[in-house]
């Protein structure tokens, strides 16, 4: 796990940037990687890299990393968790490996079958290959978007790094306000939509996306395209057989996301989710670490059931057999670790536990481990949100409904603010500036139809619908999992998402994840009697009676904060911020600023905002 960087120019031309400058950029990532660090020029070309050594720590897998016969040179970010089976393949094929790092095997796959290699990993990764020959760059993300990339024309320039001040940091940039990702901001609390972040000309890779430039002519010649979609639904399964596939490919999963060189433990939030994945992953150590974060609500009766995270998480721990410890947030930290993460990262916060994330994170990392395995996922790929699935489902299957409008049902059914309340938000010049926030409302449009067109003619009513969770909410968790754990130097893997188990649970009839209940008459005189919602409906079959009682049904929850309570020491922010008063309306500015608690669906956001604009405009 490391943070990348490159830049490159066109033909006859030098990057516009010196090494030390370079190093410079590059050092801006070095909680990413603080064990090594490394530097390539070429013709036109500079490659850099923070390395967080993980597989094979020796010198043997620094990075850049270049090809026996110097025609390529890669940056990577990531783990491969297939890598033993390429690695067998590609030796019969006649490579000979110098390393046991997954690195070494990225470069000799890419090298061996070009970029069609891709479609063989299964992993987190972001990379960048410079063929020197050809003078072309390939850069490629994961298909579930788990380890992040940004990019941007700077000059005459391409760079692109892992986050995105150093992409800032390069002397033909400069940073500006993205608009319509502002006001998507408030929205959607997503800092990256599609191609799109908060800073105008910089831009992130999708999941599942490639970038090629051509480098051989007087300017760089850039295109996108996908080297990886969804799966379609496929033919129906009954209960019984989805929980055994989802147990046996789970359980594979897991095995595969533990293989490290280096200390390994677990997030356990006491939920289903984290709970599977740390019940598989016990019987392969001989003491598992578990940890655990939130705000401990205190309980009078100690025989009182368990309400929140921290209790739930000791309840799975002591079920599991792990070695457990908890990282409690407080309002204080709660307020420095906002105001830190932004200042680091340059980007607002997410959600807010994304502070009880990194708080976790640098726990564990105090404690030696290295390596984190997390529960993200399973709720985008097998339907765990009962009130939005549901909420999707009445849509859905309303007479009158049309069935491509779900995309606009999508962004206001899940808005922190809606588009219908911004015109009293907004200054009335940004306001018309934003076009009724027409960007917004056609970005999510045009998911929501790739995502029909992905789930094929099978679909039922809310396949499309929890597709859409996939691309746009799992896209955004982890986001958030990654920078949170990576600012702490820790790397975070998802066994859940996963290339493969993405497959198996998106090929699944709806029917075997999700149950939106029913009414029928029977009852006392006739009366209609409701039949309960059930969510993820494989995976708690899969793994019910191994569970600790009240696990299995427990409801969504991760690492939660009270933080509407938490908002009042930053609620100034919005008035010491010339950004803020370009862009707000002075009503909305003292909502936040009188009462942030109240008004939490604006102040989160906005707070957020007038953090980020003092990171870079004071």
């Amino acid at each position: 796990m490391c943070g990348i960087l490159g830049i490159v120019a066109p033909a006859g031309r030098s990057v516009g940037v010196d090494d030390a400058h370079a190093e410079r950029m590059r050092d801006l990532m070095v909680h990413r990687g603080p064990d090594d660090a490394g530097l390539w020029r070429g013709d036109g070309c500079v490659f850099a890299h923070r390395r967080l050594a993980v597989l094979d720590t020796s010198p043997a897998g620094r990075q850049p990393m270049r090809s026996g016969d110097g025609r390529f040179v890669l940056v990577y970010n990531g783990e491969l968790y297939n890598e033993p089976a390429l690695r067998k393949e590609l030796e019969v094929h006649g490579a000979r490996f110098r390393s046991t790092c997954d690195t070494e095997t990225v470069l000799m796959a890419l090298a061996t079958w070009g970029d069609k290699a891709l479609r063989r990993f299964r992993g987190m990764y972001a990379l960048g290959l410079f063929d020197t020959r050809e003078r072309r760059l390939l850069l490629a993300r994961d298909p579930l978007g788990v380890k992040p990339l940004y990019f941007a024309a700077a000059g005459a320039d391409l760079v692109f790094a892992s986050e995105i001040p150093p992409v800032l940091a390069h002397p033909s940039m400069s940073p500006k306000p993205n608009l319509p990702m502002v006001s998507a901001y408030l929205t959607t609390i997503r800092t990256c939509l599609g191609n799109d972040t908060l800073f105008e000309g910089v831009y992130c890779l999708a999941p599942g996306q490639s970038l090629v430039c051509d480098c051989a002519g007087d300017d760089l010649a850039i295109n996108l395209e996908d080297h990886w979609t969804g799966e379609a639904v496929g033919d129906d399964i009954d209960e019984a057989h989805a929980a055994a596939l989802v147990r046996e490919e789970l359980a594979r999963s897991v095995k595969m996301h533990l293989r490290a060189d280096v200390p390994t433990c677990a997030l356990l939030s006491g939920g289903l989710d984290s709970t599977v994945t740390t019940m598989l992953a016990r019987p392969r150590f001989r003491t598992l670490r578990t940890y655990a974060a939130g705000a401990e609500r205190v309980r009078i009766d100690p025989d009182e059931a368990p309400t929140d995270d921290l209790a739930w998480a000791r309840v799975a721990s002591d079920a599991i057999g792990t070695r457990h410890a908890e990282a409690a947030i407080t309002e204080r930290r709660f307020t420095e670790l906002w105001s830190t993460m932004i200042e680091r990262t340059g980007v607002p916060l997410s959600t807010p536990n994304e502070t009880a994330i990194y708080a976790v994170a640098s726990r564990l990392r105090e404690d030696g481990c290295i390596v984190t395995i997390s529960g993200e996922g399973a709720d985008e790929l097998f339907a765990g949100y009962e009130l939005p699935m549901t909420s999707a489902w009445q849509f859905a299957t309303t007479p009158s409904a049309d069935p491509l409008a779900g995309g606009e049902f999508q962004l206001e059914s899940n808005a922190w603010l809606p588009t219908s309340a911004k015109s009293a938000v907004f200054n009335e010049h940004v306001w018309r500036l934003l076009d009724n926030d027409e960007a917004l409302a056609g970005h999510y449009r045009g998911e929501f139809s790739r995502c029909v067109e992905e789930v094929g003619e099978r679909a039922g009513p809310v396949d499309a619908h929890l597709r859409f969770l996939r691309r746009v909410n799992l896209t955004g968790l982890l986001q958030r999992l990654d920078s949170a754990t990576m600012l702490a130097s820790v790397e975070g893997r998802t066994p859940f998402a996963d290339r493969r188990i993405c497959a198996v649970a998106e090929a699944m009839p709806m029917s075997v994840k999700f149950d939106p209940g029913r009414e029928t008459l029977g009852g006392t005189g006739g009366a209609a009697i409701a039949t309960q919602v059930r969510t993820k409906i494989a995976l708690r079959e899969a793994f019910r009676t191994n569970l600790p009682p009240g696990i299995a049904d427990r409801p969504k929850a991760s690492f939660p904060l009270p933080f509407q309570e938490w908002l009042r020491p930053q609620r100034f922010a919005v008035r010491q911020s010339e950004v803020v008063a370009e862009l707000f309306t002075p009503a909305a500015i003292e909502s936040v600023a009188r009462d942030p608690g109240a008004a939490w669906r604006l102040a989160w956001p906005m707070l957020n905002i007038a953090l980020w604009a003092r990171r870079w405009w004071g």
